[in-house]
């Protein structure tokens, strides 16, 4: 093993900074690469695996693994099946398919983000979808919210709304002003009847 376990998989495998590839490769486990494969770079499938490109790494072709920690460069399509990190000196000219995506800034992509869709997409917690939330009359418009009961008293969701918006601003004229305490206090006025 040469380098320490990261999520699980170690690094068996190193393509070194003065090794350039002219072919397809194939591996399972970890790969580093720190030199130029000109091919596609293709984990086994039904194998765990994890490619590392450093910085000074460089894929000319198609890269499909489960986890793929980029700060190189990848002219190409790219399919992380699990997780795609995308660190600052990262460079991807080409399409991106990914489970999870974590990218940092500085990092490039030239080309498609298309998310993999792995069963049903959930909601976040206290989210609920603007269909729900209001309905619609038959002029487009839409219709104010009804009254929901909350632990044993009737509210009125745009009061509640109000409330919020009020003490977001109150909250916001005791900072330093800025660009957004301003907007807030426009948002604010605006709203006033």
């Amino acid at each position: 093993m040469l380098f320490s376990k990261k999520k699980g998989l170690s690094i068996d495998t190193l393509i070194g900074h003065s090794a350039a590839v002219e072919g397809d490769v194939t591996f399972s486990g970890g790969l580093r690469l720190d030199g130029r494969v000109r091919g596609n770079v293709t984990a086994e499938t039904g194998k765990s695996s994890m490619l590392v490109i450093s910085e000074k790494g460089v894929v000319e072709g198609e890269i499909r693994v489960d986890h793929l920690i980029l700060n190189g460069t990848v002219t190409g399509p790219v399919h992380a099946n699990e997780l795609l990190e995308l660190q600052p000196h990262a460079r991807v000219y080409g399409e991106v398919r990914y489970a999870a995506l974590e990218m940092h800034q500085g990092a490039i992509v030239e080309g498609r983000l298309v998310p993999l869709i792995q069963g049903e997409v959930r909601a976040l917690p206290n989210h609920v979808p603007a269909a729900e939330a209001h309905d619609v009359t038959d002029s487009g418009h839409a219709s104010p919210p009804e009254k929901v009961e909350t632990a044993g008293k009737a509210e009125d969701p745009e009061d509640t709304a109000d409330a919020e918006d009020a003490d977001v601003v109150e909250d916001a004229e005791r900072k330093p002003q800025g660009a957004g305490v301003q907007s807030l206090r426009r948002f604010r006025s605006s709203r006033a009847p």
